[in-house]
């Protein structure tokens, strides 16, 4: 399964806020072995929100957004979401019965436009706030709230997966540069991806869909690079 992440906000951009959701949902995804392999930040403006939902939906399996649900000025993602699938947007009475049953909100206590979505979408409650989020047509909307995000992500984790590969971290105490030729062989020699990445020490992440050949590679590394020191 091939996934693009799209995070919306002015806060991102502009460094206020650390977009700690993308790395989150990496993670979680490729745990799960889908490929993340796009990840976008756009500002709170409708146009572009839907114009990046229309252009990630035609490219990859499933699109996760996360960011900008809520009444609030500033919160537009479902208005962009209804308008890049040519939709109305109303108010879901499953959204609202639900938060009523388990919330303890009456109706009237809910803020206008609180539990708008798309016409058609599926609702995701939010277990841990007020906004719900939704799906569309593989578009699967989240709130901006790690905690509420992490909720809903959890409530649907089981709809992205794929092959899980091993890793094994090798970790080098050599200029990244001066491991290239090594990386260029162990890759040459065994069935396996490597990634590098240089900090205090240079991380080699070694993977693969076999087991065998992750270990193996990882063993032929770890004699032929100076190791950091335990």
């Amino acid at each position: 399964m091939r996934v693009a992440l799209l995070s919306v906000g002015d806060e991102l951009l502009a460094g206020d806020t650390v977009n700690t959701n993308a790395t989150w949902l990496g993670t979680r995804l490729t745990e799960r072995g889908a490929d993340v392999e796009r990840a976008v930040v756009v500002p709170d403006r409708i146009d572009e929100i839907a114009a990046t939902i229309s252009t990630l939906h035609d490219r990859y399996d499933a699109v996760l957004v996360t960011g900008g649900l809520g009444p609030t000025h500033d919160d537009l993602t479902m208005d962009a979401v209804a308008r890049a699938f040519d939709r109305d947007l109303e108010e879901s009475d499953e959204a609202v019965e639900w938060l009523e049953a388990h919330g303890g909100y009456e109706r009237d206590d809910l803020a206008a436009g609180t539990t708008d979505l798309p016409s058609g979408a599926r609702v995701l409650h939010n277990e841990a706030g007020v906004a719900p989020g939704c799906v569309v047509e593989g578009v699967y909307v989240f709130p901006g709230v790690p905690d509420e995000m992490k909720a809903m992500f959890e409530s649907v984790a089981e709809e992205f997966s794929g092959t899980v590969n091993t890793v094994e971290f090798v970790y080098a105490d050599e200029p990244e540069s001066a491991l290239l030729d090594r990386i260029k062989e162990v890759r040459e020699r065994f069935d396996v991806s490597v990634g590098s990445y240089p900090g205090e020490h240079v991380r080699l992440k070694v993977q693969s869909a076999e087991q065998e050949e992750v270990a193996a590679a990882a063993d032929w590394l770890r004699e032929h690079v100076t190791l950091v020191e335990e």
